[in-house]
């Protein structure tokens, strides 16, 4: 009878599967090369406007301009995201396991633009004394919605596939928001104040290279690199 309940039963519990092992760095450094290259603006950049917050008194920044458009005195655009967007074909690459930190501070998202590896965790914290609600709109990830009602708290979420880009929304502060690029891979940028990005380590190849702007849309170019090789690109948008 012993033998017989153990037989039904499946012979007790499988053993867990046996961890995937780590993922290496496919490049050979030693051919590695590099595309670097600046963000420019064409013409009159629309003006930041101050946002009102008033619509919560423990929301403290005063003059806090929207973040749309930023474009420095020499014409750079910041929060560009720049990113391989094809040629690694079949080529994994390790997943970080350290969180990207997405803060809400002073009531705005920091960063405004920023980049994660599929896979890589974000860590979202709430800095202000006040609730914040954190809602994504992916469109091929999961969305998720959820709340953060005292300073301090943390939550992390993680987007498992490729997609540029994922919004991000508070549903109490309208104005509110943020984007993130995920990739599956760690050749992306996000330009700053100079405009500039600088993807290292790409291993020989051609490669198509998209530059993406939450208010003038997306530029791409084709770009070879050889053997320990650099290239420069430039890339302009205008309104």
């Amino acid at each position: 009878m012993a033998a017989f309940v153990t037989a039904a039963c499946g012979g007790g519990e499988k053993p867990a599967p046996a961890p995937a092992p780590p993922v290496a760095n496919p490049v050979d450094p030693a051919t590695a090369g590099a595309v670097s290259g600046r963000v420019k603006f064409i013409g009159t950049p629309p003006p930041s406007e101050t946002i009102s917050m008033s619509s919560d008194p423990r929301c403290v920044n005063a003059g806090a301009k929207t973040e749309t458009v930023i474009v420095s005195g020499d014409g750079s655009l910041q929060n560009v995201f720049v990113y391989v967007k094809d040629g690694l074909g079949t080529l994994k690459f390790p997943v970080p396991t350290s969180p990207l930190v997405l803060d809400q501070k002073g009531c705005q998202y920091r960063p405004h633009v920023f980049g994660v590896q599929a896979g890589q965790p974000i860590e979202i914290l709430n800095s202000d004394a006040t609730l914040h609600n954190i809602h994504a709109w992916p469109q091929v990830n999961q969305e998720f919605n959820l709340g953060q009602a005292l300073q301090g708290m943390k939550d992390t979420h993680t987007f498992t596939t490729p997609e540029v880009m994922v919004p991000f929304r508070c549903d109490v502060h309208r104005w509110m928001n943020s984007f993130v690029g995920v990739v599956a891979h760690p050749f992306f940028a996000v330009t700053g104040a100079d405009g500039a990005f600088q993807p290292q380590g790409l291993p020989p190849g051609t490669y198509t290279i998209e530059a993406w702007h939450e208010k003038f849309g997306t530029r791409t170019a084709s770009v070879t690199i050889g053997a320990k090789e650099s290239k420069d690109l430039a890339f302009t948008f205008s309104g």
